[in-house]
């Protein structure tokens, strides 16, 4: 039974920045099992945050990332020598080692969330040593585990057959089904007129995203404005690619939320980006959960022009969809949408209907059955 299970989450990230791990961790709770997570945070915390049922990690960047890594192991590696479960799930494959290797040696169950293509992450197109060994240990670890999630059908079946492996289980990061209850004002808080488009990107800011790409074309959208919800190592450089382009006063970077705060910010903007680059197998496969957190907020999408994205996108019509290599394509857009109105009035209204679909809960309950097949 549900309610005699222990749940060990653990991820390398700060739970309360993540939609994912948030809503499992949630839905497994209503489902009887008794929950734990351990997390791991270098941008926001200032000191470790504990309270029941949830750890999370302050740990620090440094120049040499073998010293980043070998921080978060001794810690994991401690918390998991102590750690009761029955089921771990290791949250992405960086946890994947510790928690396989401690599941196995508890005779306990391990479960493995595959948000990327590890291997194929964008960071590491041009790294082929680093590719290789990646995918020596995922390979390795994979075979062990109990169950493998992934965020999409095209994960699936490229796991699926480059590892050999039995039928995965596919949890797409969809958000929970709900509205706004306090939206944010944005335009009272930064100063933004009316006339202007408030075009947002809601995730992590690391490379391959297309942010410096609508950067450089906001220049030319001049009834434009682009706000960023989320923190990341390239925040520092954004900024001054901002500076470079000129449009500095037209680039907010508004920091990070709690998941169940971010519906108010999101529905604030007029328009979502995921312009995801195709610098990789992983980017090329994208569904992030920002594309659903859109939709979820009713604002029209506009999306870069790869395979899964762009079927969400078309088959619901709520936005368009560019080849992000062409930056007059995403110009034209822009601008097009910034003159009409009811354009972007028929998307938004289209996403209502999208969202009573595209939900967490509705998700979770394809998921469930897997769940309980495995446990």
């Amino acid at each position: 039974m549900a309610s005699n299970k222990k749940i060990c989450l653990v991820f390398l990230g700060n739970p309360f920045q993540d939609s994912r791990l948030t809503n499992l961790s949630n839905s497994l709770s209503e489902d009887g099992f008794s929950v734990s997570v351990i997390g791991f945070d270098w941008f926001s915390l200032k000191e470790n945050h504990v309270e029941k049922g949830l750890k999370i990690f302050r740990i620090y960047k440094t120049k040499f990332s073998f010293l980043f890594y070998l921080q978060y192991n001794l810690i994991l590696f401690k918390e998991l020598l102590k750690a009761d479960a029955h089921i771990f799930f290791a949250e992405d494959f960086y946890t994947l080692p510790l928690v396989t290797f401690f599941a196995k040696l508890k005779s306990a169950k391990v479960f493995y969330n595959s948000r990327e293509i590890y291997a194929y992450i964008g960071g590491l197109h041009s790294r082929p040593h680093l590719q290789r060994v990646i995918t020596s240990i995922e390979r390795f670890f994979i075979k062990k585990v109990d169950l493998v999630m992934t965020t999409g059908e095209m994960d699936s079946e490229f796991l699926e057959k480059f590892y050999s492996l039995p039928k995965t289980s596919v949890v797409r990061n969809i958000p929970l089904y709900q509205k706004p209850t306090s939206k944010v004002d944005f335009r009272k808080q930064y100063g933004i007129s009316s006339e202007k488009l408030i075009l947002l990107y809601q995730g992590v800011i690391i490379p391959g995203r297309g942010i410096p790409i609508i950067i450089e074309a906001l220049a030319k959208i001049p009834n434009a404005v682009l706000l960023l919800l989320g923190d990341g190592d390239q925040k520092e450089n954004y900024q001054n690619h901002a500076k470079k382009f000129g449009v500095e006063d037209r680039v907010i970077f508004a920091g990070s939320f709690k998941q169940n705060e971010l519906i108010n910010y999101t529905a604030a903007a007029d328009v979502g980006l995921s312009l995801i680059e195709n610098i990789s197998i992983s980017y090329y496969h994208a569904l992030p959960n920002k594309l659903f957190e859109y939709i979820m907020a009713e604002l029209p999408v506009l999306s870069s022009n790869l395979p899964q994205m762009k079927n969400i996108v078309e088959k619901y019509n709520v936005g368009e969809v560019i080849n992000l290599e062409n930056a007059e394509e995403l110009i034209h857009v822009l601008n097009k949408w910034s003159a009409d109105k009811e354009l972007l009035a028929a998307y938004k209204k289209n996403c209502l209907p999208a969202s009573k679909e595209l939900n967490w809960q509705a998700e979770y309950q394809r998921f469930r059955s897997d769940l309980f097949d495995h446990i």
